[in-house]
């Protein structure tokens, strides 16, 4: 699973990120290791939200990382500086974070969206479809449907995807 200090240690990557970050006006604090990540969902080293602002550490995996991201990108305008640990929201608009950090990760992990997948599906993300993978190419159109909809329609990957 590749993990927020390995991303960042690449160039490419590394700018990716704060490209992605200053777009979206979001802040990242590291925090040192086995220091408790602040505002955590689910604990250890996974990522955690505030308003604006994700919490990592540089063992926390990239996927969380971008999850967290994603959830304050996709909420509401008036909601997002509310957001405390739980960015709430309904099914859909979960599935359509999930769908943005995959399209996210295709632009900035040289692993392509593929590789965050995989790091998905190691994690224990569950999909109807199986894999991450699977739903990803195969049964994400709401999910799609929900991103143009709310105007990130930019973040989409068109017909073709990296291989």
């Amino acid at each position: 699973m590749r993990a927020f200090a390995e991303a960042m240690a690449d160039a490419h990557s590394a700018a990716g990120i704060a490209r992605f970050l200053k777009q979206h006006r979001l802040h990242v604090t590291q925090h040192p290791q086995r220091v408790a990540i602040p505002q955590s969902y689910w604990g250890d080293s996974e990522a955690g939200i505030e308003g604006e602002t994700i919490h990592v550490r540089g063992d926390t995996p990239l996927h969380s990382f971008l999850h967290e991201a994603c959830h304050a990108i996709c909420a509401a305008a008036a909601a997002r500086g509310a957001i405390l640990r739980d960015a709430g929201g309904c099914d859909l608009e979960e599935a359509a974070v999930c769908y943005l950090q995959l399209c996210v990760a295709d632009r900035i992990d040289p692993r392509g969206w593929r590789g965050l997948a995989d790091d998905m599906d190691a994690w224990g993300y569950s999909f109807p479809d199986g894999s991450t993978a699977q739903w990803f190419s195969n049964n994400a159109d709401d999910a799609r449907r929900w991103l143009g909809q709310h105007g990130l329609g930019e973040w989409l990957l068109g017909g073709e995807r990296s291989e």
